[in-house]
């Protein structure tokens, strides 16, 4: 008798799972395209336009540029910033931006790699990707061999380019899910 219905149990299992994973199947192929980019959220404590900057100071960070621990990217000036929970700059630095720029807006960092190939051929490392813009990943990430490089204009990338040592430090800082905040 234990074995029968070990067996019935064992069916409903199979049964079980076998439909989850066919309603997952389903959901993900009829799920409009929309849903499935990475989109910038409405943030009542992020400014879009561009964030006033200080004078005499240029590096310091942006008001407007949201609150606790983020990163923030103005694609104006080609500058990062990493921001403490405590909203203190643990660290700044000049970025090169690819081809394709972020909408400003807040963010989330979707995904990362250790190592790749970017899209303009460069192999880079310490990729933490944040948005899509009409099918271009947009993330940060350092080239291997810590050259500068111009953009080619003629290249759809989403490549942000920071030196290696930035590159570690954002590695380090942003991880799944934190919050990346893109301004003008």
């Amino acid at each position: 008798m234990a074995s029968s219905s070990s067996g019935f149990v064992f069916g409903l299992t199979v049964a079980a799972l076998a439909t989850v994973g066919f309603l997952g199947y389903q959901a993900h192929t009829t799920v409009p395209a929309a849903l499935a980019q990475p989109a910038a959220s409405a943030s009542p404590t992020v400014v879009a336009s561009k964030a006033p900057r200080d004078q005499q100071d240029p590096t310091a960070l942006p008001s407007g540029s949201g609150a606790g621990e983020r990163v923030v990217y103005s694609v104006d000036d080609d500058r990062v910033w990493l921001v403490a929970a405590s909203n203190r700059v643990t660290r700044t630095f000049a970025v090169t931006p690819g081809s394709v720029d972020p909408v400003p807006g807040a963010y989330t960092v979707t995904s990362r790699s250790n190592s790749v190939t970017g899209t303009d051929g460069t192999p880079v490392e310490h990729v933490v990707r944040f948005a899509a813009v009409d099918g271009v990943a947009i993330g940060f990430s350092a080239a291997v061999d810590d050259a500068a490089r111009t953009p080619d204009p003629g290249v759809r990338t989403g490549g942000i380019r920071e030196s290696r040592q930035d590159g570690d430090a954002m590695w380090e800082f942003a991880t799944i899910g934190a919050q990346v905040v893109v301004i003008r």
